[in-house]
């Protein structure tokens, strides 16, 4: 019976990405969990929705 043929390994060189490229999914996942929960909170405290996410605009606009 012939033994199967183990794959060649793929050098380290060719898995190498950039720290924005292993961070960017991470980091758009929390951004919207923040969105999500400043929005609830807003809601909460008698905002509108509306309300809520121009406040997130404006503050985004500010940290810029």
């Amino acid at each position: 019976m012939p033994a199967a043929r183990i794959p060649d390994i793929t050098p380290p060189r060719d898995h190498v990405v950039t720290a924005r490229e292993a961070l960017e999914g991470l980091y758009l996942k929390l951004e919207q969990e923040v969105e999500v929960r400043l929005v609830a909170a807003a809601l909460r405290a008698g905002w509108s929705a509306e309300e809520a996410l121009d406040a997130i605009d404006q503050l985004r606009a500010d940290a810029a």
